[in-house]
């Protein structure tokens, strides 16, 4: 392996993995890892693209400052090369964007602007429409616009397509993508309509954008809906989308795109972000409804480590409603972490203050049970923990013992769920017991997520 001058030099030729354990019925199923790409994505692709051609034309001068609008990895390829070539970047993000790629984004020195995920396409607070008015209003900003910018599809068109051909051979019978810019889209379709008219285009696409239905039937609809999967999905047709050779489209659940991301590393041992979910789900979808056997290629756009706070995270699964656990009926339906099956974050009496005060910033809770044995002794909460050092430091070594709540409201799990009002009208968090066996906790937020599931 040749030694590189730079990480922009390891953009592209990414591997193939062909599928092993994954069910693609007749055909063979081909996994582009994207997610090999230094920045972790596709978009580092047309992160070169962009820049490198507005250098080429003398719109970027040193030191210029690059402003874009991103709901998913456009920016941290932008940043990627930025930080490279020297140049300020300004990114407005939707709110929903996980913060694993807000903290990667800001640790590669961009500016973060976060904006509104509930608005369309015409309010000033739509993350496009935003980064259009940063760049008017910022002396000597160059507005990347991927969205309308020849040079986003012009990286798949003369890169990505023909790496991939080459790469298995010139033989591909079809190929499944996403689409958010519609770079990844236009660009193949440009390259596969010349390099080879054989293979199949098919999208992906998060129930509730507008692509499928457009694709499938032909229709434009003026309203969308809302999706969790990151990156892809549109409520309008970007002006360089090309959709002339896409046949086929697959609307897919937010719950069968993490499910789905999930199988993939745990079938394959692949890292998949929440569109590569998407995806993959509609090329099995496609696999399954083939008859002869075909050769198909699903594109892994990111890596799952910027989601694990979200997809992969087993508790913000269950608060959106994407796992189930068995209904009793009674205040362990409210149950996010039952200490039976040892979910519950606890602290013994015997332990420190600083342990204590550690495991809460570690697992982001504000109060942990104080369990001798399996015996629920007490409370300890952020509170607790301030009042006893505070003027004395030296007390965050004292046992937990010494700043706990011993006197305890604890309520039946059978207790109707009117009665947790009052433990959160004073301040507390609810105890929940099945007799002397102590089941978990309920908090306001375990309140309002089961409240908000009943009518999903």
């Amino acid at each position: 392996m040749p030694i590189h001058s730079s990480v922009l030099e390891l953009i592209g030729q990414t591997p193939i993995v062909k599928a092993q354990r994954l069910d693609a019925g007749v055909c063979e199923l081909y996994l582009k890892l994207e997610s090999a790409n230094p920045g972790g994505s596709i978009k580092d692709r047309i992160g070169l693209s962009m820049i490198e051609a507005a250098e080429k034309r003398g719109d970027l001068k040193p030191g210029a400052t690059l402003v874009e609008g991103t709901a998913g990895n456009t920016g941290l390829g932008l940043a990627l090369v930025a930080q490279q070539k020297g140049y300020k970047l300004i990114l407005v993000v939707p709110d929903k964007m996980s913060r694993e790629k807000i903290f990667n984004l800001k640790a590669m020195g961009a500016e973060v602007r976060l904006t509104r995920s509930d608005v369309a396409k015409g309010h000033p607070e739509y993350y496009q429409d935003l980064a259009k008015t940063i760049a008017e209003q910022t002396p000597g900003a160059y507005f990347v616009n991927q969205f309308g910018n020849p040079d986003n599809p012009a990286a798949h068109e003369f890169g990505t397509g023909p790496e991939i051909l080459e790469q298995m051979d010139g033989d591909l019978d079809a190929i499944v993508f996403g689409c958010g810019s519609s770079g990844t889209m236009t660009g193949l379709s440009r390259a596969f309509a010349t390099l080879s008219p054989k293979t199949e285009l098919v999208l992906a696409d998060p129930v509730g954008s507008i692509l499928a239905e457009y694709i499938n039937d032909g229709v434009l609809n003026d309203k969308s809906g809302s999706w969790l999967v990151e990156g892809i999905g549109e409520d309008f047709l970007p002006s360089i989308s090309d959709f002339s050779r896409v046949k086929k489209a697959y609307a897919i659940t937010d719950a069968e795109s993490f499910h789905t991301a999930r199988e993939l590393l745990g079938k394959e041992g692949i890292l998949g972000g929440s569109s590569t979910g998407t995806l993959l789900a509609a090329a099995l979808k496609y696999c399954k409804a083939q008859t002869t056997p075909k050769k198909v290629l699903v594109l892994v756009c990111d890596t799952g480590n910027k989601y694990l706070s979200k997809m992969y995270n087993d508790y913000w699964m269950l608060d959106n409603g994407f796992l189930e656990r068995p209904q009793h009926g009674d205040l362990r339906d409210l149950i996010l972490r039952p200490y039976g099956q040892r979910d519950t974050v606890v602290i013994g009496p015997n332990d420190l203050l600083t342990t204590a005060y550690q495991r809460m910033k570690l697992y982001d809770v504000s109060q942990l049970p104080v369990m001798d044995g399996d015996q629920l002794v007490g409370i300890v909460d952020e509170s607790d923990v301030l009042l006893h050092v505070y003027g004395d430091e030296a007390r965050f070594r004292d046992p937990v013992a010494t700043a706990m709540v011993s006197k305890l409201d604890r309520l039946d799990v059978k207790s109707p769920i009117e009665a947790l009002l009052p433990v959160f009208d004073r301040g507390q968090v609810a105890i929940v017991m099945d007799g002397d066996t102590f089941l978990g906790l309920i908090t306001r937020i375990d309140l309002l997520n089961y409240l908000r599931r009943r009518v999903q």
